[in-house]
């Protein structure tokens, strides 16, 4: 037996005012698409700006449905979107907002494991890393250079 040790780099900003001019920018575009997630069976409320290497920044937010499998996580909304409407484009970075309506959230706040596996998958595609910015309501920021510090046993078309 081998033992093999996996290890992740973050960068963890004690808040958003830390954050360079453009990333608060895609991070202020999230809060804003947050506010309009429609989420009234968890009330956890989740908004994300995707940059694109064209320019365009994709705004997406969660979507439930009384039938919680049928709902949609803010980031697949975003990024579905973005592979439907720029199919060539590259996805640079993503930033990422989320809270409940019940208690404010300062905890950093990553992507689910589905929207992880979703991610990783237009990583490979594009065959360049997605840069992340992820925080709760208030507080901390962590960013991640590439999902692949989030999801680093990755799933892909190699094993297919």
């Amino acid at each position: 037996m081998k033992e093999v040790k996996i290890e992740s780099t973050l960068f963890v900003f004690e808040n958003k005012e830390e954050l360079p001019k453009d990333i608060l920018k895609l991070m202020d575009q999230a809060t804003k698409a947050r506010l309009k997630a429609y989420a009234p069976y968890s009330n956890f409320y989740v908004g994300v700006a995707v940059l694109l290497d064209n320019g365009e920044v994709i705004l997406g937010n969660n979507q439930e449905n009384a039938s919680f499998p049928s709902g949609l996580c803010a980031e697949r909304t975003a990024i579905y979107y973005a592979g439907a409407e720029y199919p060539d484009a590259k996805i640079i970075r993503m930033a990422i907002i989320a809270g409940s309506n019940k208690n404010i959230t300062t905890k950093p706040i990553p992507p689910c494991g589905a929207c992880r596996q979703a991610i990783a998958e237009y990583e490979i595609k594009q065959d360049a890393p997605i840069e992340m910015y992820f925080m709760g309501e208030e507080g901390k920021v962590v960013k991640s250079n590439s999902l692949s510090n989030l999801l680093p046993l990755m799933f892909d078309k190699s094993v297919l």
